[in-house]
C-alpha cells in the first residue's frame, strides 16, 4: 500500500495486553480462516478490499510457519482484532510457542495486528528501514485511518517496531527447529522496507506486497526499482508463493507474470506521455489504462501509481 500520494497506510505498535483484550471484545472471537499451502506452512487469504470500516481491517494476506520447536508469524493483519484471530488460528493448529513475528513492510494491513503477539520470548523482525518508516509515518496513518475505519477498529492500534533487523545483502536465517526460514531485505520497490520470507524446507515464499495478484499493484517507493529487482526476485528457488494480496499457494515464479506486464505497460505509457510533454494530470487519467480490466481496485490505485511513476521517470 502507499504514501501521501498513494494508499493510506498505518503502523501498528504495541503497548500492553489490555488493549488487545479490548480489541478482541469477547472470548467468542472466531479464529481467522487459514489453509495449509505446504506441510507446516499456513496462509490466510484476505478479501480484496479497500482499507475501510466494511473490511474490518482484513485486506492483507498473512500466515505462519511451524518448525519442530517454534512458530514464525508472517504479517498480522490490518486491525488488532485480526491479529487476535490469527493467533487463535495458530493455537488451533499447534501448541508450539510463537518465537518470531515478521513484518514484510510498514503498511497497516500487514502490521496492525502486531499487538496480539507481544509477550515474553517473542521477537519482532523486519527490514532495517522499518523502525524509521513506522516512526515517521505512523501518527499520520493512524489519524487518517481512524477516520476511514472508525475508532472501534483503530483505537487499540499501537506501534511494535522490530528489534531484529535485516540489512540489504545480508540475509538472516531463523531456525524454528529443523526448519530454516530465510529473510531477505530489498532495495526500494513497493516500499523502502520490503522483506521476503522463504521456507527452505517446502520452498514456499512469502512475498509481502512485492507480489500482487488480482489486486492492482501499488507503488509506494520506486517502480523502476521494482522492475530492476524482478529478475533477482524471480530467481529465488521457490515452488509456491503467498503474495501480499490475492490467491495464496500459487506457482512460482509464474506469480510474477501479471505484475510484470502491468509495470511494463504503465512505464511505457508514462515515457510516451513525458516525451510529448503531457502533464501529470493526463498521466493519472490515461497511463496504464489498457490494464484496467485485469485488476481489482484499479480506479483507486492506478491513478496514484501513474502519478508516482510520472514523478520518478521525469527525473530519469
Amino acid at each position: 500500500m502507499p504514501n501521501p500520494i498513494g494508499f493510506i497506510c498505518v503502523l501498528a505498535v504495541v503497548l500492553a495486553a489490555p488493549a488487545v483484550a479490548h480489541a478482541a471484545g469477547s472470548r467468542s472471537v472466531e479464529p481467522l480462516e487459514v489453509r495449509e499451502v505446504a506441510p507446516g506452512v499456513y496462509a490466510h487469504q484476505a478479501p480484496i478490499s479497500a482499507m475501510d470500516a466494511a473490511s474490518g481491517g482484513d485486506i492483507g494476506n498473512s500466515g505462519f510457519i511451524i518448525g519442530d520447536e517454534a512458530v514464525a508469524v508472517i504479517d498480522t493483519g490490518g486491525a488488532p482484532i485480526i491479529g487476535v484471530r490469527l493467533k487463535k488460528a495458530i493455537e488451533k493448529v499447534t501448541d508450539k510457542p510463537i518465537r518470531y513475528v515478521i513484518n514484510t513492510h510498514e503498511h497497516p494491513d500487514h502490521i496492525f495486528g502486531n499487538g496480539a503477539f507481544v509477550g515474553p520470548g517473542v521477537t519482532f523482525v523486519g527490514h532495517r528501514n522499518l523502525p524509521r518508516s513506522m516512526a515517521v509515518r505512523g501518527p499520520l496513518y493512524i489519524a487518517t485511518l481512524r477516520k476511514a475505519m472508525g475508532e472501534a477498529l483503530i483505537d487499540d492500534v499501537k506501534l511494535v517496531p522490530p528489534t531484529l533487523l535485516v540489512d540489504i545483502g545480508h540475509d538472516v536465517k531463523l531456525d524454528l527447529g529443523h526448519r530454516i526460514v530465510d529473510l531477505r531485505a530489498w532495495p526500494p520497490m513497493h516500499t523502502d522496507c520490503d522483506l521476503t520470507v522463504f521456507d527452505e524446507q517446502t520452498k514456499t515464499l512469502f512475498t509481502g506486497d512485492l507480489v500482487f495478484l488480482q489486486h492492482v499493484p501499488v507503488i509506494d517507493a520506486s517502480v523502476l526499482g521494482w522492475i530492476k529487482a524482478m529478475p533477482q526476485l524471480a530467481a529465488i528457488p521457490a515452488r509456491l508463493a503467498v503474495p501480499g494480496h490475492g490467491p495464496v499457494g500459487v506457482d512460482w515464479p509464474q506469480a510474477l507474470a501479471a505484475e510484470k506486464t502491468y509495470f511494463a505497460k504503465l512505464t511505457a505509457d508514462l515515457r510516451g506521455l513525458l516525451d510529448r510533454g503531457a502533464d501529470i494530470n493526463e498521466a493519472a487519467k490515461t497511463a496504464g489504462s489498457s490494464e484496467a480490466g485485469k485488476w481489482q481496485l484499479f480506479g483507486i490505485y492506478n491513478p496514484r501509481n501513474a502519478t508516482a511513476g510520472y514523478a520518478e521517470l521525469e527525473w530519469k
